[in-house]
């Protein structure tokens, strides 16, 4: 058994499972350049030039001038985060050619290696090279909120009931979204047939006819079917594991800030936490579901690597809602512990690489990942026009973020993306464990809306409605 808990241990394992890139050339990207800036420093300890192929600045520190090249290349503009991201693999597979004249100069005798994101397939070479950190375009399907409940069912995980209507049969859709409509209405999410959809931009809230003809309105041009399940109140979470050659490592539970606006029924992304905890019975399920899923993933497709179940934490317990068949950003969160070693390990499991690691190896680290608690307080603006990158303090009075003249422990950040903006407060000392995360993310949101004009509009946190006995 190797003890990944000891640091100088992991740092080895880290070392080694680096042997995937070192010395060799690196093409990081398609990357906002803010978030490259961890990867550069990563690479450059392992002796290897680096190029980054940025879509914009954004938010934060970018690398430090001589660390890397960069090549700027401007995505198409895009109405959501779902669009943005279904770019990314065309962008690199049809680089403009003054880019890849670039790259080729970086790396004439193409001996480098990509470096992308879960967005890029690495089925086939970029331009001769090979592609790591990104996945299989097979594993990339499997995404496809219409195919979740069937794999709940076969790993006998308890799961809502639902029923998933072609979107040109009116006469279904009403009678699934009566029958499985609760109190607070029903929700519809499509299909991935335009490829994956995520952090909520193809999910509808109905609690009304007309909230329906909207939906339509969305989904029609977009999506062959939807899948109809009741509104599912309670804390939207996730749970996140890794399939290893030996079995499946399943994490701890992550909060994931899904804000609501009952208003105009709709649903805002933002951001992903582990300073709340679900009751231990609650967490013991999340976790034996990630085991039975995962077992299933390596069984009947070949699975290796990070994959999370979202749901919500019911009055009646965990309610599973989608599988994300990457390294998602809740995955991400809880690998804060240490973001290097989970990075390297992703990438060499989907390389084929001998980890030497156990399942067992890597769940010894759930206790640290529980006495190491982050949040991430975020907040994207869809559709609004930034005029100036900006960085300064805000105050945090309990309940709201105003701007101060003084230095404090929030630091805000915000920056354009190719669909609007991108908001942070990193660090944030109003995140705090054992707190829930959604209420501080709920009040950024509100201060970006009131001094950017987002239009967010009066979003509010999802409630914690779970009693145990």
């Amino acid at each position: 058994m190797t003890d990944l808990v000891d640091p100088a241990v992991r740092a080895e394992v880290t070392r080694r499972l680096g042997e995937l890139w070192a010395g060799r050339p690196v093409v990081v990207g398609p990357f906002v350049l803010a978030g490259a800036t961890p990867y550069v420093g990563w690479f450059r300890e392992l002796d290897c030039p680096v190029l980054v192929v940025a879509t914009t600045r954004g938010a934060g520190a970018v690398p430090a001038e001589g660390d890397c090249e960069v090549v700027t290349v401007a995505p198409p503009a895009t109405a959501s985060m779902t669009e943005e991201l279904r770019t990314h693999d065309a962008l690199v597979h049809h680089l403009p050619a003054e880019a890849r004249r670039r790259i080729d100069a970086f790396d004439p005798e193409r001996l480098g290696t990509w470096f992308s994101t879960p967005f890029v397939t690495t089925d086939e070479p970029i331009d001769g090279r090979p592609v790591t950190g990104g996945r299989p375009a097979s594993f990339l399907a499997l995404e496809d909120k219409l195919l979740a409940d069937a794999i709940w069912d076969a790993v006998g995980v308890e799961r809502a009931p639902y029923r998933v209507v072609d979107l040109e049969d009116d006469d279904a859709l009403v009678a699934a979204t009566d029958e499985l409509a609760g109190p607070l209405g029903a929700v519809w999410s499509g299909d991935a047939r335009d490829g994956f959809n995520g952090g909520g931009n193809f999910v509808r809230w109905l609690r009304e006819p007309a909230d329906r003809a909207e939906a339509l309105a969305f989904f029609r041009p977009r999506c062959d079917r939807v899948r109809v399940l009741p509104f599912l109140d309670g804390v939207p979470c996730s749970i996140h594991g890794f399939v290893l050659p030996d079995g499946t490592a399943a994490l701890r539970p992550v909060e994931i800030v899904m804000l609501r606006d009952p208003v105009a029924r709709t649903f805002r992304y933002c951001g992903l936490g582990t300073t709340w905890d679900p009751p231990p019975a609650d967490r013991a399920a999340m976790r034996e579901a990630v085991h039975r899923v995962g077992d299933l993933l390596q069984r009947e497709h070949g699975y290796r690597g990070a994959f999370g179940i979202d749901g919500v934490l019911t009055a009646d317990g965990f309610r599973p809602t989608e599988l994300n068949t990457r390294m998602s950003a809740g995955a991400t969160t809880v690998a804060e512990l240490d973001r290097r070693f989970f990075t390297f390990l992703q990438a060499a499991l989907l390389a084929s690489v001998d980890t030497g690691l156990t399942a067992a190896d890597v769940e010894r680290l759930v206790p640290e990942m529980d006495a190491h608690r982050t949040g991430k307080v975020v907040c994207f603006g869809e559709g609004t026009t930034l005029e100036a990158d900006d960085s300064y303090p805000l105050a945090w009075d309990g309940t709201a973020f105003s701007r101060s003249e003084e230095e404090t422990d929030n630091v805000f950040a915000i920056a354009a993306t190719p669909n609007g903006l991108f908001a942070k407060v990193d660090p944030c000392a109003a995140v705090v464990p054992g707190q829930r995360l959604a209420p501080v993310n709920a009040a950024l949101v509100a201060y970006v809306d009131a001094t950017y004009g987002t239009g967010a509009g009066a979003v509010e946190s999802a409630p914690d409605v779970r009693t145990v006995a």
